[in-house]
C-alpha cells in the first residue's frame, strides 16, 4: 500500500510539463470482458535513446523509478522501487520480466512481483504490457499497451489506478528527454 501512496505523492511532485495531459489514453473492453489500455506520447528523442531508457535498469532510473537493477545478472528481469533505500529482494520492490524484445521497436513485459500489500495482485499478474517505439519526424512515438485487466471490481480498480499512473510515467519519460533525467532526490 505504501507504494500506492508514494506514487500519488510523486504525481503531485512531477513538473507540470510532465503531467498526463501530454499522454493520450484509450481503453477498450474486449470480447472476453478484459480491458486493454493504451498510453501514447511523443518524445523529443531518437528511437535509440528511447530504447535505452525503456529497456535497461539504468534507463528506468532516468524517468520511471529512483532505483532499478537487474536480478541475478539476468537482463530480462528488472527489480525496481519507489524508495531509493529499497534493498534487493525487499518487500517494497517490484519486478518486471521482459518476455520479448525487438531491439529499437518493442518490448513486452509482465510484472512478476509487486510490493507487499499491493491491491488486487492476483488479478494484476494477468496483465501483459508492450512498449512500442517508432520514429515520428524529429520525435519518437512511444505506445504502452497493457492487455488483460480482468472485468472484475479488482480489474476495474487496477484500470483506474494505472490509467493515471502509466500516464504519469510516460509524462516522466517525455520530461526526461525535455529537461534531463528525473531528480528523484529533489522530489523527497
Amino acid at each position: 500500500m505504501r507504494a500506492w501512496v508514494l506514487a500519488a505523492a510523486l504525481s503531485i511532485a512531477v513538473p507540470a510539463a510532465a503531467q498526463a495531459d501530454t499522454v493520450v489514453v484509450t481503453k477498450t473492453v474486449e470480447a472476453d470482458a478484459t480491458t486493454t489500455m493504451k498510453h501514447e506520447v511523443l518524445v523529443d528523442a531518437s528511437p535509440a535513446e528511447v530504447w535505452a531508457a525503456i529497456s535497461t535498469a539504468e534507463g528506468w532510473m532516468g524517468w520511471a523509478v529512483p532505483v532499478a537493477r537487474t536480478v541475478g545478472g539476468d537482463p530480462d528481469l528488472i527489480e525496481s522501487g519507489y524508495d531509493p533505500a529499497a534493498k534487493p529482494g525487499g518487500s517494497d520492490t517490484i519486478q518486471q520480466r521482459f518476455g520479448a524484445r525487438v531491439p529499437g521497436r518493442s518490448l513486452a513485459f509482465r510484472t512478476v512481483k509487486a510490493p507487499a500489500g499491493f491491491p488486487h495482485w492476483d488479478e494484476y499478474q494477468k496483465v501483459t504490457s508492450v512498449f512500442e517505439i517508432e520514429a515520428a519526424g524529429k520525435q519518437t512515438r512511444v505506445r504502452l499497451t497493457s492487455r488483460g485487466y480482468p472485468g472484475s471490481d479488482g480489474g476495474r480498480a487496477l484500470v483506474g489506478f494505472f490509467e493515471g499512473g502509466n500516464a504519469m510515467a510516460l509524462g516522466n519519460l517525455r520530461q526526461r528527454f525535455a529537461t534531463g533525467p528525473i531528480d528523484w532526490a529533489a522530489m523527497r
